[in-house]
């Protein structure tokens, strides 16, 4: 499915219907297994599901290694699978789901910013992930988002948040305002970008971490920017040319994915926010704290196997 289409259908859905309760559903023959995960705190008197089909699901539990994972049919309206689905873990750069959530709130994606010596060290004194940014460049707020997303950048992190925070404190503080907002009480930042520090760049859920991804990906930009899985950038008079690709590998393994973020620390494991169209029915999901890089995109797949095409 095309994202304009798909933008189309998910924007026709009631927001309110998707931020918490979601009172999401268990599939008719959803194992016991499936169903001992859910939480009842979380409610589950009712569902926002539409009078359509609904899917054919694998006959069995699929093997997941992630140590927390979650699925939901948006389709429908139905939770096909929970695994320590409201366990608060790290979920590493997955946290950069709600900084560009956060940045499409306060920014303009025309606005200009230059990068600083500060966010290329930023990046490059964590080891962490980068755009290859320079001093002295100046790009535009929607060229960082997708240094963002697709190659995970911290030093594009950093420059976002110290415009629209302004300052990371500010910035941090905006991201927690809205993750309470949303109703994703079992989240907390502590960063932008999801670094071990500090105090591991706070903790989330699958479900939670769901949930903002379907908020995240009604957004036409951020859905736009999710599903390209290369992006090129030529020279201008403001910054070098620099080309960057997509972290999530599903969008070139799996047809009809159109989404998300990866993420990964030593503390939070290997993550992935998921979203794919499949058989007719919207998916999005969440695996947090899986052994390695492979096995994330395997456990995601098996989860989106549960539906029969």
């Amino acid at each position: 499915m095309r994202i304009r289409a798909f933008l189309t259908a998910i924007l026709t859905t009631s927001l309110s219907a998707i931020i918490l309760p979601l009172g999401l559903a268990h599939p008719a023959g959803a194992s016991q297994h499936d169903a001992s995960q859910h939480d009842a705190s979380q409610g589950s008197s009712g569902t926002f599901a539409p009078a359509v089909r609904a899917p054919v699901l694998a006959p069995a539990t699929p093997k997941i290694t992630a140590k927390a994972a979650y699925l939901v049919d948006l389709t429908t309206g139905t939770e096909l699978y929970a695994k320590n689905a409201d366990r608060q873990v790290p979920v590493a750069s997955l946290a950069k789901v709600m900084t560009a959530y956060v940045v499409r709130q306060e920014g303009s994606l025309d606005d200009l910013i230059t990068i600083t010596r500060q966010d290329v060290l930023h990046a490059a004194n964590n080891g962490a992930s980068h755009a290859g940014l320079r001093a002295g460049e100046r790009l535009t707020t929607r060229d960082l988002l997708y240094a963002l997303m697709l190659p995970s950048a911290a030093d594009a992190a950093n420059a976002l948040a110290r415009r629209y925070g302004p300052g990371t404190a500010r910035f941090v503080a905006k991201m927690n305002d809205a993750a309470r907002d949303l109703g994703l009480d079992r989240t907390h930042y502590t960063n932008v970008d999801g670094l071990p520090r500090p105090a591991l760049g706070g903790h989330s859920t699958a479900r939670d971490q769901t949930r903002l991804a379907m908020v995240a990906l009604a957004d036409p930009v951020i859905a736009e920017i999710a599903a390209t899985a290369r992006h090129r950038l030529p020279t201008t008079a403001d910054h070098r040319a620099h080309v960057w690709k997509n972290s999530n590998k599903l969008l070139t393994r799996v047809p009809g994915t159109f989404g998300l973020k990866t993420g990964f620390t030593r503390a939070a494991g290997f993550c992935l926010s998921f979203a794919a169209v499949k058989g007719g029915h919207t998916l999005f999901g969440t695996v947090l704290g899986d052994t390695t890089d492979a096995r994330r995109f395997r456990s995601a797949t098996r989860l989106l196997d549960i539906v029969q095409v």
